[in-house]
């Protein structure tokens, strides 16, 4: 199957794997078609052939032995039979309801696992592209629709459509002519609805688009709430707030007044239908070609057989709006993800750590190199330091080491091996990573250190912890390595998020170390603090430093300069000064006191 029916695939592999609940509603669903039809005859019984005293027709000879009784006996059974046939569609609505919406829960479930799971894989300039807003809305709300659908409109929609056919068949073998009659309005309404429905499927798809864009927005403002504060930006991100949501609600109201139109006139078609049908059957009545009994049968069913078709007018809307959901979850499903390990992929265990770049080139697929024939090398237990004014390729050549992109040309090898030679996930364990601002879960402090290794024990924590100096102050907190932090680490200071990364990365006992500037917005003493563990943990690591300030950078250091994604100038910091080059030029930038990003 082709890669654009994954979902597809995902939805009829999950219905597949329930087949047992799948045809117990199915049962469930004809036994609720079936009572509906049978419900008016009771009635049918009670007035031809008890009240009226007229003899059964052939089709309900069956019935004899029930006429022999007292009137009183065949009245309180016909009683009985309408509790009973009114209980037994309501044991099979109940279960039909149960199973489809266990049906639809696991749906759910099995859909947010296949997109959480698909977006994992997918590549960093997707994820960089795309507003995780508007992903959450797709993973929980368009999910979540495609549920509601499926638990309370899937088989309602069988059901009613069963309904009607059913009807329609039981008339016309009781008075074509008059089924002809009830039958005539379905065209009409069919055209109705196909009108008012088309417009309203415009209408939801610019809906959920706008929903995206909500949830995007308050994604992103709820997680710079400090920088929204800070600049006193309250009153307009609630009026951009408002503005989108005006949007949204205008375009709610359309859509609720055209399904109302809809429904009304649905409702005006079924009026006009009944009363033909009501009309024509009364003369047939009078005449003697019918009796009171069918009658009452053809006003049940032409009555019960409008309410269903009103039910899938307003089913229609739904299903549109399943669509558009089944279309967004789609287009997610439809990405390609990063290329996958190759079949013979080896583990990326206890590397020296010798990193060489060979001609690597990279770009974002847009033709413009960000990156240009860069080649270099580090030897085992090497500190490279990468030195370049802001966009110059400095973590985007890191980003590539972590195989978070694949260079378009070129090659990188770690100890004489083809990056793409190792697993990715056994190359990322071997490479510890701190940024500039450690970003960390809302989770306990033991769990944002065992991140780096996920199977660490808790002495390996408070070894790493105490390694990073975070141990003291980690257990003066009310709850120890327990203590639940705010979300990206907001109940901590910026000196203790740096510790609690460093730790975060010592766990996992890398063989290649990156730092990017993690000192650089800390104070004096608690950047003293971070640069002695840093020199402790780098120790006898292959090492790759991005500075911003020249003073870490140590006379044993190979410095590379970059400057539009080109290597200019390389070597010891001496040397680069003697040179009088790009290195010195940033250096005297940097000294009078211009901000190096």
């Amino acid at each position: 199957m082709k890669k654009r029916d994954r979902l597809t695939r995902i939805v009829v592999g999950h219905l597949g794997s329930m087949k047992g609940a799948l045809i117990t509603a199915v049962i469930c669903t004809l036994g609720v078609v079936l009572l509906e039809l049978v419900a008016p005859w009771p009635i049918k019984v009670l007035f031809d052939h008890i009240l009226l005293q007229k003899p059964l027709s052939p089709g309900l000879s069956f019935l004899d032995s029930l006429l022999e009784h007292k009137t009183v006996t065949v009245v309180a059974i016909l009683a009985l039979l309408i509790v009973l046939i009114a209980l037994s569609k309501a044991a099979c609505l109940y279960f039909q309801v149960f199973q489809t919406s266990r049906i639809g829960f696991q749906l759910v479930f099995e859909l947010r696992r296949e997109l959480f799971q698909h977006l994992q894989v997918l590549s960093l300039s997707y994820h960089n592209r795309t507003r995780a807003g508007e992903l959450l809305n797709r993973v929980t709300g368009d999910t979540r629709n495609l549920r509601d659908t499926f638990t309370e409109s899937a088989l309602a929609f069988g059901t009613h459509l069963l309904t009607i056919v059913g009807m329609l068949v039981v008339m016309f073998l009781l008075n074509w002519q008059l089924a002809l009659i009830a039958a005539v309005t379905f065209p009409l309404l069919l055209l109705v609805l196909t009108v008012f429905y088309s417009r309203i499927k415009i209408i939801v798809k610019k809906q959920r688009r706008r929903e995206g864009k909500i949830a995007a927005r308050l994604g992103e403002v709820f997680a710079t709430a400090q920088l929204v504060r800070a600049f006193g930006r309250e009153r307009y991100e609630i009026e951009q707030f408002e503005v989108e949501s005006a949007k949204h609600l205008e375009e709610g109201v359309r859509a609720l007044r055209l399904e109302a139109a809809a429904i009304r006139v649905t409702e005006l078609i079924s009026a006009l239908g009944m009363g033909a049908t009501v009309f024509y059957g009364a003369l047939l009545t009078l005449d003697g070609r019918m009796t009171p009994g069918d009658l009452l049968v053809f006003s049940a069913y032409v009555s019960r057989m409008y309410n269903p078709v009103r039910q899938v007018a307003k089913l229609l809307l739904k299903f549109n709006k399943a669509a558009v959901s089944a279309d967004r979850l789609r287009e997610i499903l439809n990405e390609e993800p990063e290329l996958p390990d190759r079949s013979d992929a080896i583990e990326a265990q206890g590397l020296k750590g010798e990193i060489r770049f060979d001609h690597v080139s990279f770009d974002y697929g847009e033709g413009n190199n960000i990156l240009k024939d860069i080649s270099f090398s580090v030897a085992p237990g090497q500190r490279l330091v990468l030195v370049g004014s802001s966009g110059a390729g400095k973590s985007t050549l890191v980003n590539l080491l972590l195989r978070l992109y694949e260079p378009s040309s070129g090659s990188i090898l770690v100890d004489g091996h083809d990056i793409r030679d190792y697993r990715r996930e056994s190359l990322r364990h071997e490479i510890g990573i701190v940024l500039q601002d450690n970003l960390l879960f809302g989770a306990s402090i033991r769990e944002n250190i065992a991140y780096g290794k996920l199977q660490a024990t808790l002495e390996e924590v408070e070894a790493a912890a105490r390694a990073a100096h975070a141990h003291e102050f980690i257990e003066a907190l009310p709850d120890g390595y327990e203590t639940v932090v705010g979300e990206r680490g907001a109940t901590l200071s910026g000196g203790q998020r740096q510790r609690i990364g460093l730790a975060r990365a010592m766990v996992k006992r890398p063989s290649i170390l990156i730092l990017d500037e993690p000192t650089s917005a800390l104070d004096a003493e608690a950047e003293a603090l971070i640069q002695e563990v840093i020199e402790r943990l780098q120790q006898g690591k292959t090492t790759i430093l991005i500075v911003h300030h020249f003073r870490y950078i140590r006379d044993d250091d190979h410095v590379l300069v970059l400057k539009q994604g080109e290597i200019v100038e390389q070597g010891r910091a001496s040397e680069l000064m003697a040179m009088r080059g790009h290195y010195f030029d940033l250096y005297l930038h940097q000294q009078s006191g211009a901000r190096m990003q």
